[in-house]
């Protein structure tokens, strides 16, 4: 279905049309704070966030905008609530993209202001909708907040811009339930061409938004459904980034970047092999260049077959392990020595 999307330029990226799945982020810092938002979006843009948004609550974090585009390297979306002004000022000062619900902010007259300034600086406009902020009109139509009653509010939305002869539209509708984020991304997938943001909203800490933004986020996307995702996570943004790049890896929609598979550990391990799996996830980190597999195992019973299946592992014994390369044993170090060894060659890796 993506390739049946509008195709929608953010900056120097492109979403929609079948492009690449771009990851997205939000920061959580004063945005008008430009050093500390700056810093934030950096250390995302490491981390391999391609779009990130920030908020535009008030005339002089809708100013910063400028400032801030001028030491970072992705496109900047404006987050707006309620004031259309707020919009204005942001795309004048260099918002690549804004996300607004046109149903919230004064009217017919005031979403024609925002319309007009987005043709002028060539502003895509995301319209979201939350399951939480669903209309009282669609609450009663449906029984409850239902996924038909998300769609149709998103699409409402949608037409008031597309009477304003505007089409560069990219739609968001999210729930923190997710068979129900589910359903309403399989209805308004048969109901529109422009392309879509996903992600599961206000999903949780750490552990249960992982959870739930894996499974909701897999079922869509597996389907053909989404251009464009966020993992909405509570706590450090680029955790984020993180989970939504395994997601787009384990689902085959993104390649490159160290996978590194460990085994669960039972009685028979012999090293401290959380330890060790922990500090090859960190390193990993630092060979993005490489596509390659990388197996941390704990045991000689099963470890150095399973080993043999990536490119290269470790597999631990008594206070020692093996490093073994392309299915061979390579040699035998003490188990202090194992990330070193397996260091060194990603260091050379050919």
């Amino acid at each position: 279905m993506r390739e049946n999307t509008k195709i929608v330029k953010i900056g120097d990226k492109i979403i929609g049309g079948g492009h690449p799945i771009m990851i997205q982020s939000m920061t959580n810092t004063k945005t008008e704070d430009v050093e500390a938002t700056v810093s934030q979006i950096l250390e995302l843009e490491k981390a391999g966030c391609d779009i990130i948004r920030s908020t535009a609550n008030n005339e002089e974090a809708a100013k910063a905008f400028s400032k801030i585009k001028e030491r970072i390297h992705i496109p900047i979306v404006a987050d707006i609530h309620f004031d259309y002004r707020l919009a204005i000022t942001a795309m004048e000062h260099g918002a690549d993209k804004i996300r607004i619900n046109p149903g919230n902010i004064g009217g017919a007259d005031n979403i024609k202001k925002v319309v007009d300034t987005a043709k002028k600086y060539n502003v895509p406009i995301r319209v979201g909708v939350n399951s939480g902020s669903l209309e009282k009109n669609l609450v009663d139509k449906y029984g409850g907040v239902t996924a038909e009653g998300i769609v149709e509010s998103a699409l409402d939305k949608v037409r008031m811009l597309e009477e304003q002869d505007f089409d560069n539209i990219v739609i968001s509708i999210k729930s923190s339930d997710v068979l129900m984020c589910v359903k309403a991304h399989e209805l308004i997938a048969q109901q529109t061409v422009h392309p879509l943001h996903v992600g599961i909203t206000e999903a949780g800490t750490i552990t249960r938004g992982n959870i739930k933004s894996a499974v909701g986020l897999g079922i869509i996307l597996y389907q053909g459904i989404g251009d464009t995702i966020r993992v909405s996570l509570t706590g450090d943004p680029v955790n984020e980034v993180v989970s939504a790049k395994l997601i787009l890896k384990t689902l085959g929609l993104r390649t490159g970047g160290i996978e590194v598979v460990s085994c669960p550990t039972c009685g028979r391990t012999s090293i401290d092999l959380i330890g060790l799996a922990n500090k090859v996830e960190l390193l990993a980190a630092d060979y993005e260049q490489l596509n390659i597999k990388v197996a941390v195992m704990g045991c000689v019973v099963n470890g150095p077959g399973e080993a043999r299946e990536a490119d290269i592992g470790i597999a631990g014994g008594n206070g020692e392990g093996l490093l073994i390369k392309h299915g061979e044993i390579v040699k035998k170090v003490p188990e202090e020595q194992l990330l070193g060894v397996l260091e060194e060659e990603l260091k050379n890796w050919k």
